[in-house]
């Protein structure tokens, strides 16, 4: 197997990372290298354990002194608030002299922009936290100007943190604050879980205080309670002035770890690390003690972040970004409001507390009840004491703010407990983002695909099949060729489930690849998995030579738009299920969770688990890992249990069909059946079933029944006639006998009820006649059982035939006999080449050579027939006529061997012979231990009782066989010296020389044994000891434990062995040998002198046409849903389950009970505040009519002069009520105004209208310097007033003038075609932005096109229409909510259409002009989904009205 071939095939292929240790060499080295470095931070860095190693923190810290700054003070000016401080915030002390006597900036006043600079940082390397769980953390000090793409560069290369699917940014109260216990617990476990299953990063301000330590708790419980650290990214991004205890923190070369004290009682002003979060950015502006610093690079990052690829770098998504919210101030409204105009979904937990609460109180309220008097009651409600230090004008500009947030409802989530059904923060924050992407009015595929990109990313299924797959969505299996990728190489078996059923209609996972001719193609894969599966089975993809075709993860996914947008040739391929391959992909991989996913729902469910049991099993055999090999057996083991469940459903639902499962030819997996897969992967469950004994015992009797005794068989064997009698029952006849009794329970019916619905099958079972007598006795002697006993006769006559020729007629001459045994032996050798000639499955000779010789007992017989004419040639010849008849008693020997196969049909004597098998492979293990033994002690006694005895032989003797001799009881007499009167020098020779006796032993002068006797006495006990004590007793307990093994699968392997011998004689000539030798003759005559086709023999498989095979698996598939149906339901049952169940269900009364609680005490809380309002209004109202009364109005009236200020920023629901309009300009009232650093002042939605009063209203003036108006002044603005209502800025503002801007959209039409039932106009495409326009531009009067235009249409072209604008259609004038619109200029829109013929001139010009490829002219449908911009969309509305279309 070739390593290409392989590594594709298994699909595992592992990555081996190899470390190489650094060594230094020499003193010098080492105190180059140190000479910075105190002892104690040599053995911290030198230490693998406390880090990574010397080499990468080298690495390390080399890239960031190149690449990371910090910034340091340059100019130290006293700060008038404290004389030892500069303005920066550091003392005099943490200046450098340059900075208190400097030479560049003397006379200057402190600017931070100029007298702070960078200098390469001093900070970087790991923290190590205190306290008992002692966690490290990286970090690094950065300046606040560091680009972003250099952070995450830091983050990915250097850190090694693996790019995000999803960036949430946590933000919120930077001050301890308390969630309520479910709340918190919610949280925790909702945001790990999205980090977790998405793999997020999580981005906070990193300090141990109010949301930051939130986040630091979770990840804390979370590595707790999973014992594995770094899976959860949490990167604080924090001021490093205000860090406290940061001097611990700061090394020129970094610090590996730096020990970190977290002292959150002497902090003062300052903050301390949390140390739960796993990586810190310090960001470091230069000042000290002044928070803030790190906002706008934290902002920067994670746009950065936001603008890289998902995954893929080819990949059209981008990584999401959300923001979390938990209680907050005014800081973080400005966060949220920040958030969402840059396009940032925000997650607001209602009940964390402060603007939070505000928020999630009127997100569900229209914008004209969202007040200034509203939000003044909730901040008072949320902030309590704080509310005080709120001004008039705060509580305006948080309205509009908030106004705006609740606005953008497609960016706003509010995730409330009582609301939420799943209860888990987690689902609210995915759930936001496909809200976020799903904003625009017209849902393309190209959202839908851009979600379930993000959901697979996430690993959500969940969100997956509430958000994605829904009604609204309609999907197509070219649709998910992409997201079947992703999921595939994701590993995310989920989503492989829910494509496949949301696919439609499947097809095969191949396509054909033209690439070069050293890429893997699906002909190398089909020869590996023909390897695995076995060499019986045929190619399941078409060979290399015929076609090249390439399989991985990525045609898995686009097979399903590449068979599904164009015909496929009708090709086995082609018609491959698409589950099958995938399932067969993931068995290779080892994958359990997708094998298990794809085998649910592929065709042909028995052949496909049987077939994953073969490969996994072959697999296992070769798998140089334990473990995993270990994992593929139970995979193997599981999936047999599968097979064994299906069929077993199947087989007693349906006997018959089942059967015909059994021996059905499967296309899906090498033109094999279910039954040889079982066999081939050894799956002795499954052939142990009664289904699959019940078909075996059916062929074995073939057509004979299967309730005959065997007596009866062998009576009609030889008394044939006896047939006829019905002394021996057929299955034919029983079929018969079990119509027509149906037939007469029918009639039965019939007469009882009338109806004759039967008479046709009446009919065709009348005409099914009885089995004709030749019928009959070909029945008998062609039933594989008669051909068994025959041929046991027949076997038996020639054992005693040879033996017989051997011991009493081996002449020089042959007799008769012996010619009758040559003819026997010669029809022997015809009937091996038949079953090596037969061709059953296709295949060549050399593939059937090979299956052939793997069988045990056809090895006997060549073995036999090859010892056979060995002896034969040297009995002809006459010097070796003896050693002739030798060789021929060898092979009766093995002949008789053969005999043992008979038994494997006797379910006594059949598992005996497997359990002789597996003996004599113990026995050859044990014979090796013995042989040391033997040898050990044979050459030592030799050496002791013979000196220098140079006869191999008698060597041999007395070295090896004496010994072996000595452990069946044949004691030595030479050994012992007291015996020496029994020493007979006769029986020895003295010197040797006689070949007949052996040496004698050393003898003394008086010619006695001169060996010590002790010492060989010792010798032999010891050797008794181990050799017939210890091992033959080891011998005897390997002998019982596999005899055991075997016995307690005596059953099992009784019915899984019997199975090649019913193959055998179920395609043997009916004739035993010799006479066997007709059929090969018959056989012969055929092929070659009639020339017939070749012969094809008999064997178990069925060929089914298509329509028979579609309806078998569509009934296998249903037997395999109530299989896995019933499966859940045991499983649903079990103790453990239940077990969970319980603990599940108590959790969530627990949790439950929790919220009612909560709930109650908030519903209490809250009626005891409204009940005291109304105590208060009342005491009020009685106190305002007792001063009524006394004073007579005057006290009235003072009152009305002290809530005027109300009356004039809070009456007005019921001038909005009163007003024209419902609703009001927005982008004009947005709080940047554009191209510009000015801010706009708060507008709220009830203060729009110039009707009301705002007397708090005060508007900057900003004119641009572009303006072509010369009038500008207090006389102008008093003159011109935006008809749409205020907008925060007065002035022109960057309009042209003060008053109406014109501004002409040319809306150009046409018909598509003749019949007039397409409209189509003209739009141009804005390659920058990506999207599409109007032809539109500013001009002075309607009269005249924009000048603009004439770039974009060219000169002739613009010359032609300018010169036809008064033969256009000019639709009325109306105002534009233009972000550039002030309180005295704003913009104004006139609508030109110029309906075209299609045979004008102008109309020639114009598909000129779109047709050059310099142009980005485009004519668009009406009905397409092209995105305009609201004004412009209405502009085209106006004209479609016009034709009577709609939009």
């Amino acid at each position: 197997m070739s390593e290409k071939t392989r590594a594709l095939c298994h699909g595992r292929g592992r990555l081996k990372q190899t470390f190489e240790a650094l060594h230094l060499k020499g003193k010098s080295k080492i105190k180059m290298c140190t000479q910075r470095l105190t002892g104690q931070e040599l053995r911290e860095m030198l230490v693998p354990s406390r880090g990574v190693c010397w080499k990468e923190r080298y690495g390390l810290s080399q890239w960031i002194k190149k690449n990371i700054n910090k910034k340091e003070c340059a100019l130290f000016q006293k700060d008038p608030r404290s004389e030892d401080k500069c303005k920066c915030g550091y003392s005099k002390a943490d200046h450098n002299d340059e900075a208190i006597k400097p030479e560049d900036f003397v006379g200057e006043t402190w600017d931070k922009n100029r007298h702070v600079l960078e200098v390469p940082t001093n900070a970087f390397g790991e923290i190590q936290f205190d306290g008992l769980q002692q966690t490290t953390a990286k970090y690094a000090r950065v300046s606040s100007d560091t680009s972003p793409e250099v952070l995450y560069r830091l983050l990915t290369e250097q850190w090694q943190l693996l790019p995000p699917n999803l960036l949430i940014s946590v933000t919120g109260g930077a001050k301890n604050f308390n969630l309520k216990p479910h709340l918190r617990n919610m949280f925790h476990r909702g945001l790990i879980k999205v980090a977790q299953t998405t793999g997020a990063w999580i981005i906070t301000g990193g300090t141990n205080a109010g949301v930051m330590k939130h986040v630091g708790q979770a990840v804390r419980d979370y590595a707790l309670s999973n014992s594995m650290q770094g899976q959860i990214v949490a990167i604080g991004v924090a001021t490093w002035g205000v860090i406290h205890n940061r001097e611990a923190l700061i090394s020129q070369d970094g610090c590996f770890p730096a020990l970190y004290m977290t002292d959150t009682k002497s902090q003062g002003r300052l903050s301390c690390l949390d140390k739960n979060h796993t990586h810190f950015l310090l960001v470091d502006d230069g000042t000290n003690e002044q928070y803030g610093g790190e906002i706008e690079l934290r902002t920067c990052l994670e746009k950065c972040v936001s603008g890289k690829h998902l995954g893929k770098k080819d990949s059209s998504v981008t990584i999401p970004v959300v923001c979390v919210v938990l209680e907050g101030g005014p800081g973080t409204l400005n966060t949220i409001f920040n958030a969402m105009k840059n396009g940032t979904p925000c997650v607001i937990l209602e009940g964390s507390g402060r603007i939070a609460d505000v928020i999630a109180q009127v997100s569900g309220l229209p914008l004209q009840q969202i007040t200034i008097a509203l939000i003044r009651q909730l901040m008072e409600r949320f902030f309590g004491q704080e509310f005080k230090k709120f001004t008039n004008f705060n509580i305006i500009e948080w309205t509009k703010k908030i106004q705006d947030i609740v606005r953008e409802s497609h960016l706003l989530t509010i995730f409330r407990v009582k609301e939420d059904n799943h209860g888990d923060v987690d689902v609210a924050i995915l759930k936001a983002l496909l809200k976020a992407s799903r904003s625009s009015e017209i849902l393309t595929l190209d959202c839908w695909k851009i979600q379930l990109e993000l959901a697979i990313a996430w690993n959500r299924v969940d969100i997956a099949k509430t958000e994605i797959f829904t009604e609204e969505s309609l999907w197509s299996s070219a649709d998910l060729h992409q997201a079947m990728f992703s999921a595939l190489v994701g590993n995310k078996p989920q989503f492989v489930r829910l494509l496949l059923e949301n696919a439609g209609h499947r097809r095969s996972p191949v396509r054909a690849d033209p690439g070069d001719s050293n890429s893997i193609t699906l002909g190398h894969v089909s020869e590996e998995v023909r390897h695995l599966l076995g060499n019986s089975t045929q190619h399941i993809y078409p060979p290399s030579g015929e076609q090249r075709y390439c399989m991985s993860t990525e045609d898995l996914s686009l097979s399903f738009s590449k068979n599904n947008a164009a015909p496929h040739p009708p090709t086995e391929v082609a018609q491959r299920d698409a589950c099958s391959d995938i399932f067969l992909w993931a068995v290779v991989q080892n994958n359990r969770d997708l094998a298990e996913i794809a085998w649910e729902q592929c065709q042909d469910s028995v052949c496909a688990a049987l077939a994953a049991t073969r490969i996994l099993k072959k697999l296992a055999g070769g798998e140089s890992d334990a473990e995993e090999a270990e994992e593929m057996l139970n995979l193997a083991n599981h999936y047999e249990k599968h097979a064994v469940g299906v069929f077993s459903e199947c087989h007693n639902t349906d006997e018959e069909r089942a059967q015909k499962l059994l021996v059905r030819v499967s296309n899906f997996w090498g033109g094999t059946t279910s039954l040889r897969l079982a066999l081939k992967a050894e799956d002795k469950h499954f052939v142990a079933l009664s289904g699959v004994q019940a078909f075996m015992t059916r062929v074995w009797c073939g057509e004979l029944s299967v309730d005959n005794h065997i007596l009866r068989v062998l009576i009609c064997m030889i008394f044939f006639p006896l047939i006829y009698t019905g002394f021996l029952a057929f299955r034919h006849d029983e079929l018969f006998q079990r119509e027509a009794k149906k037939q007469e329970a029918m009639k039965k019916v019939e007469k009882v009820t009338g109806n004759t619905h039967g008479a046709h099958s009446r009919c065709s079972v009348q005409s099914d006649k009885p089995l004709s007598c030749w019928v009959r006795l070909e029945s008998l002697y062609s039933s594989p059982q008669v051909k068994f006993y025959w041929n046991i006769v027949s076997y038996f006559f020639f054992l005693v035939l040879f033996a017989g020729v051997l011991m009493m007629d081996f002449h020089a001459t042959p007799s008769i006999p012996e010619l009758l045994l040559y003819v026997w032996v010669f029809s022997l050798v015809c009937e091996e080449f038949r079953q090596l000639l037969c061709n059953s499955d296709g295949f060549g000779l050399q593939m059937k050579a090979k299956l052939y010789i793997t069988d045990l007992w056809n090895i006997l017989d060549v073995l036999s027939i090859l010892l056979f004419l060995i002896g034969l040639a040297f009995r002809f010849t006459s010097e070796l006529f003896y050693p002739g008849k030798v060789v021929l008693c060898f092979d009766f020997v093995v002949f008789c061997l053969r005999l043992m196969a008979i038994f494997t049909i006797s379910q006594t004597l059949g598992p005996k012979i497997i359990i002789v098998r597996r003996m004599m492979k113990d026995l050859f293990f044990f014979m090796f231990l013995l042989s040391i033994w033997v040898i050990a002690y044979g050459v030592a006694k030799q050496g002791i009782l013979i000196h220098n005895d140079t006869r191999l032989d008698w060597i041999f003797r007395g070295a090896i066989y004496e010994p072996y001799l000595i452990i069946f009881g044949n004691f030595p007499k030479n050994i012992d010296g007291k015996l020496k009167v029994k020493f007979d020098l006769d029986s020895c020779s003295l010197n040797g020389t006689d070949p007949l006796m052996p040496k004698c032993p050393v003898l003394n002068e008086n010619q006695t044994p001169a060996f010590p006797e002790w010492l060989t006495i010792i010798m032999l006990c010891v050797y008794l000891l181990f050799a017939n004590i210890l091992l033959l007793n080891l011998l005897i307990a390997i002998f019982n434990f596999t005899f055991q093994e075997v016995q307690d699968n005596t059953d099992r392997i009784w019915k899984f062995q019997r199975y090649e011998l019913i193959k055998e004689y179920y395609s043997r000539p009916a004739a035993p040998p010799p006479f066997i030798i007709f059929s090969h003759f018959s056989l012969l005559i055929r092929s070659i002198c009639m020339w017939k086709p070749h012969y094809k023999c008999r064997d178990l498989k069925t060929e089914l046409n298509q329509t028979e095979d579609m309806e078998l698996l569509s009934w296998e598939a249903l037997m395999k849903d109530r299989y896995l149906l019933s499966v859940k339901q045991e499983k649903s049952r079990s103790t453990e389950t239940r077990i969970m169940d319980t603990a599940q269900k108590v959790t969530s009364i627990s949790e439950r009970l929790e919220r009612e609680e909560e709930t109650v005490s908030a519903v209490m809380l809250k009626r005891l505040t409204t009940l005291e309002e109304q105590v208060n209004q009342s005491t009020k109202m009685l106190q305002r009519i007792m001063d009524s009364l006394i004073s007579k109005g005057f006290a009235a009236k003072e009152e009305k002069s002290d809530t005027s200020n109300v009356t004039d920023e809070s009456s007005v629901c019921v001038r909005n009520d009163s007003a024209s309009r419902s609703s009001f300009h927005v982008n004009c009232r947005q709080y940047y105004y554009p191209e510009s650093k000015v801010t706009r002042f708060p507008v709220p939605e009830e203060k729009v209208p110039w009707e009301v009063s705002f007397s708090s209203y005060q508007p900057i003036r900003y004119a641009s310097e572009d303006g072509n108006d010369c009038t500008d002044g207090q006389d102008a603005a008093d003159k011109y007033r935006n008809p749409g209502g205020r907008t925060g800025i007065r002035g022109r503002g960057a309009l042209g003038h003060f008053g109406p801007n014109l501004h002409l959209d040319l809306v150009l039409t046409r018909w598509k075609d003749s019949e007039r039932s397409t409209l189509e106009y003209l739009v141009i495409w804005n390659s920058s932005q990506r999207i599409f326009t109007l032809p539109s531009g500013p001009v002075e009067r309607d009269d005249h096109l924009p000048e603009t235009l004439k770039e974009t249409l060219g000169s002739k072209l613009f010359d032609a229409i300018n010169a036809k604008v008064s033969e256009g259609k000019k639709l009325s004038k109306c105002y534009v909510d233009d972000s550039r619109n002030t309180d005295n200029a704003w913009v104004e829109t006139a609508v030109l259409n110029f309906h075209l013929d299609r045979t004008s001139q102008l109309m020639v010009d114009i598909n000129t002009q779109v047709s050059s490829c310099s142009s980005s002219l485009q004519w668009q449908e009406l009905s397409s989904p092209t995105r305009l911009s609201p004004d412009q969309r209405q502009s085209l509305q106006m004209v479609t009205e016009l034709h009577d279309r709609k939009l």
